[in-house]
């Protein structure tokens, strides 16, 4: 996906232990086959905002000043204005996005972000899962089995009934939460 005009997302982790990103790792470790190469999971919020005329600095501290899209005493929040900018985790992570399938949107963020700067905006928010494997592990396929929910022994971090997919190696593009682009459907990461 290429570049749109005007888009940021904030990265949102838990400054403590994950308890999702633990209870996750440990059931894909002791029930899912590909679970034997798995070394790392952690989990992250996507808050995609598109349409503002913001510069980063003016978005991350207007995020920074408020409780609407994360809660600084037990999150930290990084915010992206380019596909260049270094993403948060792991550089040799596997990224999953995973969102509510017609559920991504925040109306309630767009009315904050609307009375806060008197810009009209989208605003979109998904859980990005970062995956590491073992060397020697293709990651990119190895990422999709354990993201995609098949059946009991396959699969984890993404229900295909109602939650949709990308994956990204090492980059996100921006926007990256994209409804129209769904990999359970044969759309690109």
């Amino acid at each position: 996906m290429t570049a749109t005009v005007g888009v940021m997302q904030a990265w949102i982790e838990l400054r403590a232990d994950d308890p999702e990103a633990v209870s996750a790792f440990a059931v894909a470790r002791d029930g899912l086959g590909l679970g034997r190469d798995l070394e790392e999971l952690r989990r992250a919020r996507l808050v995609e905002i598109v349409g503002s005329g913001r510069s980063r600095q003016q978005v991350d501290a207007l995020l920074h000043r408020s409780t609407q899209v994360y809660n600084p005493h037990k999150e930290r929040c990084v915010v992206r204005d380019s596909a260049a900018a270094p993403l948060p985790g792991p550089a040799d992570a596997e990224r999953v996005v995973v969102w509510e399938r017609g559920g991504e949107r925040r109306p309630a963020v767009e009315r904050w972000w609307r009375h806060e700067t008197g810009e009209t905006v989208e605003v979109r928010e998904a859980v990005v899962w970062m995956v590491r494997f073992a060397p020697g592990v293709e990651t990119t396929e190895a990422a999709r089995n354990l993201a995609r929910l098949r059946d009991a022994r396959h699969g984890l971090l993404c229900n295909p009934w109602s939650q949709s997919l990308r994956t990204g190696v090492t980059h996100a593009g921006l926007p990256w939460i994209d409804p129209g682009a769904d990999e359970r459907a044969g759309g690109a990461s």
